[in-house]
Protein backbone atom coordinates (compact mmCIF):
# COMPACT_ATOMS: atom_id res chain seq x y z
CA UNK A 1 0.00 0.00 0.00
CA UNK A 2 1.31 3.43 -0.94
CA UNK A 3 0.93 6.09 1.80
CA UNK A 4 2.38 8.87 -0.31
CA UNK A 5 0.12 11.90 -0.69
CA UNK A 6 1.27 14.52 -3.18
CA UNK A 7 1.94 17.89 -1.49
CA UNK A 8 -0.63 19.59 -3.72
CA UNK A 9 -3.38 17.44 -2.16
CA UNK A 10 -2.43 18.20 1.42
CA UNK A 11 -4.31 20.98 3.13
CA UNK A 12 -1.80 23.53 4.39
CA UNK A 13 -1.67 23.85 8.15
CA UNK A 14 -2.29 27.36 9.37
CA UNK A 15 0.97 29.11 10.12
CA UNK A 16 1.19 30.73 13.51
CA UNK A 17 3.63 32.45 15.82
CA UNK A 18 3.26 32.65 19.60
CA UNK A 19 5.14 35.00 21.93
CA UNK A 20 4.95 34.81 25.72
CA UNK A 21 6.35 37.96 27.25
CA UNK A 22 6.20 40.66 29.84
CA UNK A 23 5.46 43.90 28.00
CA UNK A 24 6.66 47.41 28.70
CA UNK A 25 6.26 50.87 27.23
CA UNK A 26 8.26 50.04 24.07
CA UNK A 27 7.17 46.45 23.48
CA UNK A 28 4.50 47.32 20.92
CA UNK A 29 7.17 48.61 18.50
CA UNK A 30 8.97 45.24 18.52
CA UNK A 31 5.76 43.22 18.29
CA UNK A 32 4.63 45.33 15.29
CA UNK A 33 7.87 44.41 13.49
CA UNK A 34 7.25 40.71 14.13
CA UNK A 35 3.66 40.97 12.84
CA UNK A 36 4.76 42.90 9.72
CA UNK A 37 7.48 40.33 9.03
CA UNK A 38 5.08 37.40 9.17
CA UNK A 39 2.49 39.15 7.03
CA UNK A 40 5.14 39.77 4.35
CA UNK A 41 6.22 36.13 4.55
CA UNK A 42 2.59 35.01 4.23
CA UNK A 43 2.09 37.38 1.25
CA UNK A 44 -0.46 39.49 3.16
CA UNK A 45 1.52 42.72 3.41
CA UNK A 46 -1.62 44.73 2.62
CA UNK A 47 -2.93 43.82 6.09
CA UNK A 48 0.16 45.07 7.92
CA UNK A 49 -1.05 48.57 8.80
CA UNK A 50 -4.34 47.37 10.27
CA UNK A 51 -2.78 44.40 12.09
CA UNK A 52 0.03 46.53 13.51
CA UNK A 53 -2.39 49.14 14.83
CA UNK A 54 -4.61 46.44 16.31
CA UNK A 55 -1.82 44.59 18.10
CA UNK A 56 -0.37 47.89 19.34
CA UNK A 57 -3.67 48.79 20.99
CA UNK A 58 -4.07 45.39 22.61
CA UNK A 59 -0.51 45.39 23.95
CA UNK A 60 -0.97 48.96 25.22
CA UNK A 61 -4.02 47.75 27.15
CA UNK A 62 -1.90 45.07 28.81
CA UNK A 63 0.70 47.69 29.78
CA UNK A 64 -2.00 49.97 31.22
CA UNK A 65 -4.35 47.51 32.89
CA UNK A 66 -2.63 44.19 33.68
CA UNK A 67 -0.70 44.38 36.96
CA UNK A 68 2.05 41.89 36.03
CA UNK A 69 2.11 42.94 32.35
CA UNK A 70 2.46 39.33 31.22
CA UNK A 71 0.70 38.21 28.07
CA UNK A 72 0.78 35.85 25.14
CA UNK A 73 0.51 37.21 21.61
CA UNK A 74 -0.58 34.77 18.93
CA UNK A 75 -0.47 35.63 15.23
CA UNK A 76 -2.25 33.11 12.99
CA UNK A 77 -2.47 32.98 9.24
CA UNK A 78 -5.95 32.15 8.04
CA UNK A 79 -7.20 31.27 4.58
CA UNK A 80 -8.39 34.80 3.86
CA UNK A 81 -6.41 36.89 6.35
CA UNK A 82 -4.84 36.98 9.77
CA UNK A 83 -6.03 36.58 13.36
CA UNK A 84 -4.19 38.11 16.29
CA UNK A 85 -4.90 37.18 19.92
CA UNK A 86 -3.55 38.75 23.10
CA UNK A 87 -4.15 36.69 26.25
CA UNK A 88 -3.43 37.91 29.78
CA UNK A 89 -4.17 36.78 33.31
CA UNK A 90 -6.21 39.83 34.37
CA UNK A 91 -9.93 39.07 34.66
CA UNK A 92 -11.14 42.61 33.95
CA UNK A 93 -12.89 42.66 30.58
CA UNK A 94 -12.41 45.64 28.27
CA UNK A 95 -15.37 47.48 26.84
CA UNK A 96 -15.54 49.93 23.97
CA UNK A 97 -16.80 53.34 24.93
CA UNK A 98 -19.29 54.97 22.61
CA UNK A 99 -17.93 58.44 23.33
CA UNK A 100 -14.56 59.60 24.61
CA UNK A 101 -13.96 63.19 25.73
CA UNK A 102 -11.66 65.08 23.34
CA UNK A 103 -9.14 65.86 26.07
CA UNK A 104 -8.98 62.24 27.29
CA UNK A 105 -5.59 60.53 26.97
CA UNK A 106 -7.09 57.05 26.75
CA UNK A 107 -10.23 55.11 25.99
CA UNK A 108 -9.94 55.02 22.20
CA UNK A 109 -8.09 51.72 21.76
CA UNK A 110 -11.07 49.49 21.12
CA UNK A 111 -12.69 52.15 18.95
CA UNK A 112 -9.54 52.14 16.80
CA UNK A 113 -9.53 48.35 16.77
CA UNK A 114 -13.16 48.35 15.64
CA UNK A 115 -12.24 50.76 12.82
CA UNK A 116 -9.36 48.70 11.41
CA UNK A 117 -10.38 45.07 12.07
CA UNK A 118 -13.03 43.10 10.24
CA UNK A 119 -14.01 41.33 13.48
CA UNK A 120 -12.89 41.41 17.08
CA UNK A 121 -13.98 40.10 20.42
CA UNK A 122 -13.15 39.23 24.01
CA UNK A 123 -13.28 35.74 25.51
CA UNK A 124 -12.85 35.02 29.23
CA UNK A 125 -10.28 32.29 29.94
CA UNK A 126 -11.45 29.35 32.10
CA UNK A 127 -8.40 29.68 34.35
CA UNK A 128 -8.91 33.44 34.76
CA UNK A 129 -7.89 36.23 32.50
CA UNK A 130 -9.06 36.84 28.98
CA UNK A 131 -8.19 36.75 25.31
CA UNK A 132 -8.83 39.80 23.15
CA UNK A 133 -8.64 38.96 19.46
CA UNK A 134 -9.17 40.50 16.05
CA UNK A 135 -9.20 39.39 12.44
CA UNK A 136 -8.23 41.27 9.30
CA UNK A 137 -9.22 39.89 5.92
CA UNK A 138 -7.49 40.25 2.56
Amino acid sequence: MNDYIPPALLEPRPAQYRMRLTVGEHSARHIRRVVRSFLREWEMAELADAAELGVSELVANVVRHVPDRRCTVLVMRQTAGVRVEVTDGFSGLPSARSEVPEDSEGGRGLLLLDAVADKWGVEPEPSGGKTVWFECRC
